[in-house]
């Protein structure tokens, strides 16, 4: 427990994470859960007869391939009015909907934003191939998002490419996405360093064995400096431990507060912060599963009802930022996935929320990359680090 955090805040955290978060299938959106110990899943598919693998054709070297995690941008250490600037940093799990993909860049851009997108490895590979991923406690090929297909992994291949350019960063979140009591909570250091490593070869080969002759990867993996782990699970020591062997930089997977980041096991701790959902006194965290969960139980509402959710979910984000200023301007975590749920109430706020915000003066929307680097420079502002 931090320092300063009284008993009943800390359970309140422990309360909200538990409604958990869950990536979409492939291309669509889940049904909705009813218990929040039971994540959306995607339907199964029939297992195609399994192929040897071919080698593939090599592909251009690490060095010529783009950094995931560009940092292109500088900001300065204070603003005329003498505090920091106020970062917000918009994340996304899975990073797999190629019309979504097309709709947070053209977001972003309107705002000059730059966002982070954790991507599943499995988005990449080819399901004729799957076996090849051997997680641990589970079968070779098992995944709970499922596998990429031919125009959905060449079509994120190149829009990869594209957000990267465009100076958003690519993060990881792992590859088959198994959460609960037969999920990664269990997995040792080496586990997490052979999943990471498997989420190398996906990003690394999957284009090419999707396409059948050689494909220049989208990015060069081991430039990857962050992850968000499925459903924000997992042993942090172990898996931070891989993380740091691996030279990455920060995680964004624990629960927190609105407070500025400290370093955690050898990483920046980038949280998802506990907010009070607008005008209740539920806690939640900032991470649209769970704001879902809190105010439908993660059941899709009727139509009807969704211009009230949204409104209270934006509503939400902006008291989060209000407390923020009120507090020396510590960061603004906020997660998404790219997902459709509840008639899409939760982008719909999101994007509103960034539309408004990213411009306003004593704001920055950045990756977290971009927020690790200002970090580095200038270190986390003396005596403002209190949670709040």
């Amino acid at each position: 427990m931090r320092p300063g955090v009284n008993l009943a805040g800390a359970v309140v955290v422990v309360a909200a994470v538990l409604a958990g978060c869950a990536d979409v299938p492939l291309e669509g959106a889940p049904s909705a859960s009813t218990s929040p110990s039971h994540k959306p899943r995607p339907k199964p598919t029939a297992k195609p007869t399994p192929t040897p693998a071919p080698t593939p054709t090599p592909t251009a070297k690490p060095s010529t391939l783009p950094a995931a995690a560009p940092v292109l941008r500088s900001f300065p250490a204070r603003l005329p009015n003498g505090k920091p600037p106020l970062f917000v940093v918009v994340s996304f799990d899975g990073a797999g909907d190629l019309a979504l993909w097309a709709r947070w860049r053209a977001v972003a851009k309107q705002v000059n934003a730059r966002m982070t997108f954790f991507l599943s490895g499995p988005y990449l590979y080819p399901g004729d191939h799957r076996t090849d991923y051997k997680p641990p406690y589970h079968q070779p090929g098992a995944s709970d998002i499922g596998w990429g297909d031919t125009a959905n992994v060449l079509g994120r291949t190149k829009v990869l490419r594209e957000a990267i350019a465009e100076g958003h960063e690519i993060g990881t979140h792992a590859n088959g996405h198994f959460c609960g009591k037969n999920g990664i909570g269990r997995w040792t250091t080496a586990q997490w360093t052979a999943e990471l490593s498997a989420f190398d070869r996906m990003v690394r080969t999957g284009p090419t064995l999707t396409a059948g002759k050689a494909v220049v990867p989208p990015f060069d993996p081991s430039t990857v400096k962050g992850m968000r782990t499925p459903c924000l699970e997992g042993n942090r020591p172990a898996y931070r431990q891989a993380m740091v062997q691996r030279g990455m930089l920060y995680d964004a997977s624990a629960p927190g507060y609105i407070s500025w980041p400290k370093k955690q096991n050898g990483l920046w701790d980038f949280p998802l912060e506990s907010v009070t959902l607008a005008g209740t006194s539920k806690k939640t965290l900032t991470m649209d599963y769970n704001l879902w969960f809190a105010q439908t139980q993660a059941r899709k509402a009727p139509l009807a009802e969704a211009p009230a959710l949204k409104a209270q979910v934006l509503a939400t984000y902006q008291q989060a930022l209000a407390k923020s200023r009120a507090s020396g301007n510590p960061p603004l975590f906020l997660g998404n996935h790219f997902n459709r749920w509840n008639n899409s109430v939760y982008s719909d706020a999101l994007t509103d929320f960034v539309k408004q915000t990213c411009t306003q003066p004593d704001v920055r929307c950045v990756s977290n990359m971009e927020l690790a680097s200002w970090l580095a420079k200038y270190g986390v502002p003396s005596n403002q680090n209190r949670p709040s």
